[in-house]
């Protein structure tokens, strides 16, 4: 299977570079794109032997003989005769990529929960009919995804969806007052970036994959429960009308879910370690306090708003997390702004194209500008 891997120098493309690594004999890598890692991105094609890259500050000067540059991730798919696509690309910037794989026809393994929490319903619009598979990547949906398979879609009685809670989900509200990002990134089960890492800690994170479960299964916001599962073993679950529970549970690792993804519908032998549950002696589950993380109760209100609403929710929610990552707010302002942000936007009309997910995402950035510079209506 050819594979390209856009967002191959983050977290989850590097990670899905060494499941390909693993399996020399069923994948063969043909793109890579980066942001900005043009280092680390050039050393991943002479590693991988792949002909095409796209990169925003890379000229064809400084490319190997035989690697080509492309200008976008779109074009780099539509040149490079993948049959499947790791997207981790984040944020908004996957849509178009990820409406050019759906074009072409191809399997996309997508850890992009921002394109269908924004685009959901245009991109399953786009999937029927088009041949293209959308098999979730992040362990979350996956474990979904895979549950399902025990029963019919009509038989789904909800999905729950399990988080580890952060380092904070035993603190009082008070005591985040002033919380330091160095103590935000102790995050006491997964390894991940700054940002993935702060929405895991605010539960921003939680609250976009109810949209994106939402947006991949077909379910409503009455169908879909979080819980907070400190050991992150279980990584979710999906509930049937007889009252069976199917559950998704291994060790918690990304390569997982990515090689599933990939080689579905077999399973193929992991580097992964085993789970054993003897190590683990029990495993916990906890209600989520809405109250203590408001950004689950405004994912339940933007879900059923619907419209440009998640694509405010989560354009604000990146504006405040950056700025909280370079210091020029606090922790609690995070949800504040985001809160600000859903309560000036009026704009109830269905998505019906990809500029009006454009505009909503710029309304949500803006306002949380406004937020953030007191300029608030």
């Amino acid at each position: 299977m050819n594979v390209a891997v856009l967002g191959s120098t983050g977290s989850i493309g590097r990670q899905a570079l060494k499941v390909i690594a693993s399996h020399p004999e069923r994948f063969r890598v043909v793109g890579l794109s980066a942001k900005n890692s043009k280092e680390l991105l050039l050393a991943q094609a002479a590693e991988f032997g792949a002909g095409f890259v796209c990169a925003d500050n890379l000229t064809q000067g400084e490319l190997p003989q035989g690697v080509r540059r492309s200008a976008s991730p779109s074009q780099l798919l539509a040149a490079c005769g993948a049959d499947a696509v790791v997207l981790a690309i984040s944020g908004v910037d996957a849509l178009k990529p990820l409406m050019t794989a759906i074009e072409l026809g191809l399997r996309i393994a997508i850890a992009n929960k921002e394109s269908l929490v924004c685009a959901g319903e245009l991109v399953q619009k786009a999937l029927r009919g088009s041949g293209a598979e959308l098999i979730p990547v992040d362990s979350e949906q996956s474990a979904i995804f895979q549950c399902l398979a025990c029963g019919k879609r009509g038989e789904l009685s909800r999905l729950i969806i399990t988080c580890s809670g952060g380092p904070f989900w035993r603190e009082k509200r008070e005591n985040l007052i002033g919380i330091g990002l160095d103590r935000v990134l102790k995050h006491p089960t997964w390894s991940m970036g700054r940002k993935i890492t702060l929405d895991s800690a605010t539960l921003f994170n939680k609250g976009l994959e109810i949209i994106e479960a939402a947006r991949l299964f077909n379910t409503s916001a009455d169908e879909t429960a979080v819980l907070i599962h400190p050991q992150s073993v279980v990584h979710s679950m999906a509930e049937f009308k007889d009252g069976t529970v199917m559950a998704n549970l291994s060790m918690p690792d990304m390569r997982l879910p990515i090689q599933y993804a990939l080689s579905y519908p077999e399973r193929m032998a992991s580097t992964v370690k085993p789970l054993r549950l003897e190590e683990y002696g029990r495993l916990e589950f906890f209600p989520v306090d809405e109250e203590r993380f408001p950004a689950i109760a405004m994912a339940y209100e933007v879900l059923r708003r619907g419209g440009g609403a998640p694509a405010v929710y989560n354009a604000a929610n990146e504006v405040m997390a950056y700025a909280y990552i370079d210091g020029k707010t606090d922790f609690l302002s995070i949800e504040q702004g985001v809160r600000y942000a859903l309560d000036t936007y009026d704009n109830f009309d269905t998505v019906s194209e990809l500029e009006d997910v454009y505009r909503a995402d710029a309304f949500g950035r803006a306002a949380a500008a406004a937020f953030l510079n007191g300029e608030r209506s």
